[in-house]
């Protein structure tokens, strides 16, 4: 075997309270792509961290070799010297700056101090080619992008920069089913041209698709390394959970209480928030009954996202009309304020930017959609504020040491888990779930699963998007399909492949044709 380009020895990091890393052992050959799998808080991403000097040299005891060289990486620009680039799983863009902008921020185009606008922008147009967003405009600003395309914007970042070393945290975490075959197609492009990738992702299908090894975490230790033939995907799964799964999705618990329709929408239409031109939802309808779970399946731009969030509080774009009802009564969800008053309630796909306060704690962050439920003369208990977030703490396995720690320390899936109880204990009677499982490792998954089943039992009507397709099929009782802004399609949890789904998902494109 080649000498490894990358060695990563007894590396232990600690933060206060916490032991988040305890001598892991990582290795990686030339031009390998190599996995690193984990439950949330296991430590995969602040190894990464150690490795791209986000947690610089002596932050953490252990040595880091690169291309036989010892390093002492005191930031990432000093990593990116060596041709170390790593893509984090929480997006490091400037939402008003322009795509280009982005790709080349640090790294710009320019001569004698002046950039070469020109330059810029041809070049960024090629990335932009190479990573599947060729339709979009280099001029364009990075809020006005969906999280899809802004994670591919990530990449192309990278590949402006004379990579070596790869990492990708959980890459396709915001991706469909096509795209996330089309970038794992492109790590693979990278692999026959002798760039080695540490890939972590907890889609599991994905692991086994590109990986020549991988390496298991738990608890902040190396469980094991396996080759590529070994890693089974329950051996994967009993490694990283320390005992076999046997079902990905929980039994259905049937609800006995009366399947009236919760939720009706009736031809909503919006429009988008800078081009008015345009329709990003266009006559949607759709309905939800109480007990059900329905799915929302759709491509990238499909306005999913668009129609879940402009329906709750219209926060997205410009509504051009149809109609909300709840229990069959026509409803005004014109603010946030308003769509909660109405029983409705969303679990956001960029829980950074709309779900969570980063700098406050999980104590503070699950309250926060209640808080009139835990005042008392308009002053917050907070005894009783503590034992909320104490019993969503236990019941959602969050891992943070106390309901005092700051939700932005917490990993991403742990992140998630914070959203998805402030919006539980806001007790809603229907709950809009837009990727709710982005990010969240395979156990976590059939935790939170089982929150979703048991919040239909009980009458809830639950609208779940995703970009999973057997996420789509293990838990829905129907899904909806989507392309370019209209319904395609709706089909029973019996008739429901994936195949049928995506003819369903590129209707739209096909009729053009």
């Amino acid at each position: 075997m080649q000498a490894p380009v990358l060695e990563m020895r007894a590396i232990t990091k600690t933060f206060p309270g916490v032991k988040a890393l305890s001598g892991v052992d990582l290795s990686v050959a030339p031009g390998e792509i190599h996995a690193v799998c984990g439950e949330n808080g296991a430590g995969k991403s602040t190894l990464m961290k150690v490795l791209s000097g986000v947690h610089p040299h002596g932050s953490y005891e252990g040595e880091i070799l690169f291309e036989g060289q010892s390093c002492a990486f005191k930031d990432i620009g000093a990593s990116e010297q060596r041709g170390i680039v790593i893509i984090h799983q929480e997006l490091a863009l400037v939402p008003y700056l322009s795509i280009a902008e982005n790709i080349f921020l640090g790294n710009e185009h320019a001569s004698r101090g002046i950039i070469s606008w020109s330059e810029t922008l041809r070049h960024a147009a090629a990335l932009l080619k190479r990573v599947g967003l060729g339709a979009e405009k280099p001029q364009t600003r990075i809020a006005d992008l969906g999280v899809g395309k802004q994670q591919l914007v990530e990449i192309a970042k990278a590949l402006s920069k004379q990579v070596k070393l790869l990492i990708l945290d959980e890459p396709t975490a915001a991706l469909n089913d096509e795209d996330s075959r089309a970038l794992l197609d492109l790590i693979l492009e990278f692999k026959a041209q002798g760039i080695a990738c540490i890939l972590i992702s907890h889609k599991l299908n994905e692991v086994r698709r590109v990986a020549d090894r991988v390496t298991i975490l738990r608890d902040g230790r190396t469980i094991e390394t396996l080759d590529a033939v070994e890693a089974s995907e329950d051996r994967i799964i009993r490694g990283m959970v320390g005992r076999d799964l046997d079902r990905r999705f929980p039994e259905r618990t049937a609800y006995e209480g009366p399947h009236s329709v919760a939720l009706a929408v009736e031809n909503w239409t919006v429009r988008h928030p800078i081009d008015h031109e345009r329709k990003v939802v266009d006559s949607a309808s759709l309905e939800v009954r109480r007990g059900e779970i329905v799915g929302i399946a759709g491509l990238m731009g499909a306005g999913r996202t668009e129609l879940a969030m402009s329906v709750f509080g219209r926060s997205y774009g410009v509504y051009d009309g149809g109609r909300v009802l709840v229990d069959g009564q026509e409803v005004s969800t014109r603010t946030v304020p308003d769509a909660i008053k109405q029983g409705l309630a969303y679990v956001t796909e960029d829980r950074k930017t709309y779900g969570l306060n980063l700098i406050d704690d999980i104590n503070r962050n699950i309250s926060l959609a209640s808080l009139p439920k835990l005042a008392r003369r308009g002053v917050v208990d907070e005894h009783a504020e503590r034992r909320v977030a104490e019993s969503f703490r236990t019941s959602l396995k969050i891992k943070a040491p106390t309901v005092y720690e700051t939700v932005g320390r917490l990993s991403g899936g742990n992140q998630q888990k914070v959203v998805l109880g402030k919006w539980i204990h806001a007790d809603p009677e229907v709950l809009i779930l837009d990727e709710p499982t982005r990010g969240i490792d395979v156990g976590a998954k059939y935790e939170i699963y089982t929150v979703i089943d048991q919040l239909a039992a009980r009458g809830k009507a639950v609208l779940f998007i995703s970009s999973e397709l057997p996420e789509l099929l293990g838990m829905c009782d129907r899904v909806y399909t989507m392309a370019a802004g209209r319904v395609t399609g709706e089909v029973a949890r019996a008739e429901a492949t994936q195949e049928v789904l995506m003819r369903q998902m590129t209707q739209h494109a096909r009729n053009e044709s």
